[in-house]
């Protein structure tokens, strides 16, 4: 079983003027690999930041500089606009990886998951960390080219040749993963 999860599609993280001139995109990919993952009865799950105000959840960066962000509740933990969201589950986290301190791992063993789709923002940060997680767990990765971005570009170019090269994980688009999925679909059936 292959999952998807899609990260960060918060309005916090579009604040960046590299990501927000990107949003309608980044939407529109996110919302075609939503509709492909669970149209074909594979998992999807939207992975999102929040913190506490109390500072109980902040960042060592975040307490270096007595700044908190993405406060739960608040407008900028939203979903960013036009994202499908609808009856998907959802995870949060604290920091960039999807898997430190949450239960990720177990839902996708539950599920019955071995490999994931990564998808949102940011590339070279909380994809990667993701990524470089997942290795760990020994669950394959693939990278939704047109369905990721960051605020540097070039730091996300060199993120995913490492995670490419090293930890073997593809980049593939959105239409060489859905056509691998409709694959698997019909050799399940």
């Amino acid at each position: 079983m292959i999952a998807l999860l899609v990260i960060d599609m918060q309005n916090a993280y579009f604040e960046a003027p590299e990501l927000a001139a990107q949003q309608e995109r980044l939407v529109t990919s996110c919302n075609r690999l939503l509709e492909g993952f669970t149209s074909s009865g594979h998992k999807a799950l939207l992975v999102g930041t929040e913190h506490e105000r109390d500072k109980s959840t902040w960042t060592l960066s975040m307490l270096d500089d007595d700044q908190g962000f993405i406060f739960r509740g608040s407008e900028q933990a939203e979903a960013v606009p036009g994202l499908a969201t609808d009856g998907l589950p959802q995870l949060s986290k604290t920091r960039d990886s999807a898997f430190v301190g949450t239960n990720l791992l177990s839902r996708l063993r539950n599920w019955g998951a071995d490999e994931v789709v990564l998808a949102g923002v940011s590339t070279h940060n909380c994809i990667a960390q993701t990524g470089a997680d997942a290795f760990a767990h020994n669950i394959r990765v693939t990278y939704a080219e047109d369905a990721m971005a960051s605020e540097d570009s070039q730091d996300a170019k060199d993120m995913l040749r490492i995670l490419s090269t090293t930890y073997r994980q593809p980049v593939r688009s959105s239409d060489e993963i859905l056509a691998r999925l409709s694959g698997t679909a019909k050799s399940r059936t």
